[in-house]
């Protein structure tokens, strides 16, 4: 039975401080739901009010969805993972929106109740599998010598 990799001599013990901070990016991804939604309790128009429901309704399904990666993520598979973000957060957002639509069911307590659900579960779950992180794009490219020579 071998040793685990933060006991072994000779290795630094980053594994070990890595769990901790995917664990605690899922807690405050799938929290950003049920935040945004307590945050629709304060009255009027006011800034803490908007601010965290639309960050949530950018950011919160997307991260879930991609940022917990098993091994974590790396140079381009990280960039990826950060534009993707958005895009996939208001994808959901649109199929959430349309399908209480569809069942007469729409408000934005509702909407907000629903991403936050999911968000939830998608933050419980590993994350999708990002394409830069499969084909290698993360992976340093061999440099050139200074005097221009190479193949």
């Amino acid at each position: 039975m071998t040793a685990p990799e933060h006991e072994r001599p000779g290795t630094t013990g980053r594994a070990r401080g890595a769990r901790p901070a995917r664990a605690g990016l899922r807690v405050l991804v799938a929290a950003s739901g049920w935040l945004a939604l307590a945050a629709t309790a304060v009255p009027g128009p006011a800034a803490l009010r908007w601010i965290p429901v639309l960050l949530f309704i950018l950011f919160g399904p997307g991260c879930a969805a991609l940022y917990p990666q098993p091994g974590g993520l790396a140079g381009g598979a990280r960039l990826e993972a950060v534009a993707l973000a958005a895009p996939v957060s208001l994808a959901l957002a649109v199929l959430t929106a349309t399908s209480l639509f569809l069942v007469e069911g729409f408000s934005a307590t509702a909407f907000l109740l629903a991403l936050a659900v999911l968000t939830t579960i998608a933050a419980a779950l590993p994350g999708l599998p990002l394409p830069a992180a499969r084909r290698g794009a993360v992976a340093r490219a061999p440099r050139r010598s200074a005097d221009g020579g190479g193949a």
